[in-house]
């Protein structure tokens, strides 16, 4: 855990933290214990070239080790805080109510781990709508580049924090 924002840092909720540990650790420990028995057990059966078990918890094994990896990242870099107590201001944390192309659009500011099972679109604050709009009061407009070089018009309509 930085105190401080790097390129590489995401900001995470001190409750998104303590989940994302908790998966870690679980991962970490009994989660490897568990698969590796998995394996040992289908290695018992036989053959290892036609036994569909092992490869399966092989499988398994693999995409949890990528987990771990991932989670060890996140939590290396997280920047852990509250959101913004300032509502009606833009950061991360953020639930933002803004109208993009003539609709309403609302979303998280802040990263994927923040929203956990919701259902809410979420834009890192680094992502150039989230550059663009971060500090960003209610009733401002702003514009950002989108990657297909077009000028994207922005009006925040609404920033409360996420609670989740």
């Amino acid at each position: 855990m930085t105190n401080t924002a790097d390129a590489s840092a995401s900001f995470l909720t001190q409750e998104a933290y303590d989940r994302l540990k908790a998966e870690f650790d679980h991962l970490s420990g009994e989660g490897r214990s568990e698969i590796a028995a998995k394996i040992e057990e289908a290695r018992q059966e036989g053959d290892l070239k036609e036994n569909g078990g092992y490869h399966a918890a092989k499988e398994e094994q693999g995409k949890m080790e990528a987990r771990i990896r991932q989670l060890e990242a996140i939590l290396r870099d997280a920047v852990v805080g509250q959101a913004s107590a300032a509502e009606g201001v833009v950061g991360p944390g953020m639930v933002i109510t803004a109208e993009m192309f003539g609709d309403k659009e609302k979303f998280l500011l802040g990263s994927r781990e923040i929203a956990g099972d919701s259902a809410l679109d979420v834009y890192s604050e680094k992502s150039p709508l989230g550059a663009a709009i971060n500090g960003a009061k209610v009733g401002d407009k702003v514009s950002y580049e989108a990657p297909n070089g077009k000028i994207i018009e922005v009006k925040i309509l609404e920033a409360t924090a996420y609670h989740g």
